[in-house]
């Protein structure tokens, strides 16, 4: 067999490692980008944090102008990151009713601080006490010998964030592991816990939950006697029950019933919940969207990433340092650091990129809300940016905006559509809208069936299979019609 050389041409895509960074930093979220920022500062000396003066804020306000892509936003270098994809060459046009704002100056990785802009989302952090802690420092408040301390503090570490008993007083007695103490003990220390605030705490079910904040009201209470029977014997079939039978059983009048009724319905379930935030998680928008003088305003949130510049001491450094090692050693930091920021950068267009698209497809549900929810999917975000179906999602994915109606992951833009009777289509977002609202609205005596739900639907243009409105029904978390029939 002779051996030759022969010369092909032919394409192909290189992952090269600035891609792949640019791809890792476009899916970060929030939380997970000021983690990578704040490892690339602590691995690169080349890299450090822009500190702007205030004198300059008012300035930096000045640049802010309306969103135009065209081949001098985008670098050379900036092309390498999305090889894979296609890269809008040309100016793209925006809706003439929205606007967007960044700062495209390099080397800053982040768009610019904005005057008082953070007050209008970011909740006050204020330091709370938690359920437990609350416990204790009434225990402290309240003489115990020390056996009975030791008991009570076992009984609140088995309380959940609700204030029910996770244990029952058997396994308590079992745990402190003190063989002088009996049950009846037990029992004498958890009535006396079972008066500390909130009220109805310490609660071994619903049942005696509700019982506890009932027997801790006043004596003249009006209805709190029936109340406390209705509790105690018929609490499993409260919503169901004819009241004119639960009346006959209780002895009563049909107004006491129902006076009875809305004590119960005034008291908390869920006691703990409203004292214990350990739970608590705070969500950072990556964009803000504003309505100001008829026009949709697109801004990133300066805050979800700091500003970045190559620290000029060190960059002084790669033409004439030390040693060939020094030198070698800064100037591939130096490398790296411009990659990073350039991906940042490109972060930053990417996703302003597609929430202007997203604010411009959806701009009824801002001004209207869910029911005017258009269909919308990746694809036709992706066609408009000219850029690939999964940067669009990458981009989408974990990302929040801020908008007049409260805060959405990107994600929940993006819907199926439904053919209405008309020829158009109807988001199913819209559809759930509806759903919801027909719920809202029926006869909880005569509540409405997936069946009527569908006909209603029918009547608003909307043509769904039964099985469509079941499944929606589900999604949004509302019991079927015989589970929703009130008799009361």
């Amino acid at each position: 067999m002779k051996q030759s050389l022969q010369l092909k041409l032919g394409q192909n895509l290189a992952l090269t490692p600035q891609l792949q960074q640019a791809i890792k930093l476009l899916q970060l979220s929030t939380l997970d980008l000021q983690q990578a920022i704040d490892e690339a500062l602590e691995t690169n000396p080349l890299l450090e944090l822009e500190e702007e003066s205030v004198d300059k804020q008012p300035e930096l306000l000045d640049e802010i102008t309306s969103l135009n892509f065209s081949e001098e936003s985008i670098s050379s270098s900036d092309e390498a990151y999305y090889s894979e994809e296609k890269v809008d060459s040309t100016e793209a046009s925006v809706n003439s009713e929205i606007e967007t704002s960044w700062d495209s100056t390099l080397p800053t990785s982040a768009p610019s601080g904005q005057s008082g802009l953070s007050d209008e989302w970011m909740e006050k952090s204020v330091v709370t006490e938690s359920l437990h802690d609350q416990l204790y420092w009434q225990l402290n408040l309240t003489r115990f010998s020390e056996t009975d301390q030791k008991i009570a503090e076992a009984f609140i570490d088995s309380v959940d964030h609700n204030g029910r008993l996770i244990f029952t007083p058997e396994e308590i007695l079992a745990s402190i592991n003190l063989p002088e103490v009996e049950l009846d003990e037990v029992m004498a220390v958890l009535h006396r816990l079972q008066h500390f605030e909130p009220t109805g705490v310490f609660a071994k079910d619903l049942r005696e939950c509700l019982l506890l904040q009932l027997r801790q009201m006043s004596a003249d209470t009006p209805f709190r006697d029936i109340a406390g029977a209705i509790v105690s014997r018929h609490i499993d079939h409260i919503a169901t029950v004819d009241p004119k039978k639960l009346a006959k059983r209780l002895r009563t009048e049909e107004d006491s019933l129902r006076g009875a009724l809305l004590l119960i319905k005034s008291l908390d379930p869920t006691p703990g919940a409203r004292v214990d935030n350990d739970n608590t998680e705070y969500i950072i928008p990556d964009i803000f969207v504003s309505r100001k003088k008829d026009r949709w305003r697109v801004e990133l949130n300066p805050d979800t990433a700091p500003k970045l510049r190559i620290n000029s001491t060190y960059a002084e450094l790669a033409g004439h340092g030390n040693s060939a090692n020094d030198r070698s050693y800064i100037k591939e930091n130096l490398q790296e650091a411009k990659w990073f920021m350039r991906s940042l950068q490109s972060r930053n267009e990417t996703l302003l990129k597609v929430a202007s698209k997203i604010v411009e497809h959806q701009q009824a549900f801002l001004e209207s809300g869910e029911e005017a929810m258009k269909p919308l999917v990746l694809a036709d975000i992706a066609e408009e940016i000219d850029m690939h179906e999964s940067t669009v999602s990458r981009a989408t994915t974990r990302k929040y905006m801020h908008t007049p109606r409260g805060i959405y992951e990107l994600k929940f833009f993006f819907s199926s559509h439904v053919r209405t009777t008309e020829g158009g289509e109807c988001s199913s977002i819209a559809i759930k809208a509806l759903i919801k609202k027909l719920v809202q609205g029926e006869d909880t005596s005569r509540p409405l069936s997936d069946n009527k739900l569908g006909g209603l639907l029918k009547d608003n243009g909307v043509v769904v299979a039964r099985r469509t409105v079941a499944k929606y029904r589900e999604q949004l978390g509302i019991p079927p019609s015989n589970e929703r029939k009130r008799l009361i």
